[in-house]
């Protein structure tokens, strides 16, 4: 399975599929989609109106890698559930903190 993230010079880009209304803000692991991609799987409480679920993710996103909100931007998809996002910081400590973050175990 390929990583569903790519390291960058500012940071790294994170490819997600977000779900609104979730029941509660979370990262709930990498999930293979149909045509072979993978994806970051996350959950927000927040509706999908008015941005409402797009700045529930970055700031789900900056708390989990510990980063400033300001340093999370949604870079495409932000109408639809299949989202890019870039977040800036180092590449290295940025790639471990998700890696940590989407352990599974039991899949």
């Amino acid at each position: 399975m390929s990583l569903p993230w790519r390291f960058s010079v500012q940071g790294i880009s994170v490819a997600l599929r977000v779900t609104p209304r979730g029941g509660l803000d979370a990262i709930d692991g990498i999930e293979t989609l149909a045509n072979g991609r993978s994806v970051v799987k996350v959950r927000v409480r927040a509706i999908a109106e008015g941005g409402e679920a797009n700045r529930a993710v970055t700031e789900l996103l900056a708390k989990a890698l510990r980063v400033p909100k300001s340093h999370v931007r949604v870079l495409s998809g932000v109408t639809s559930r299949l989202k890019q996002v870039a977040v800036d910081g180092d590449p290295k400590t940025l790639g471990d903190a998700l890696h940590a973050l989407t352990k599974t175990t039991g899949s």
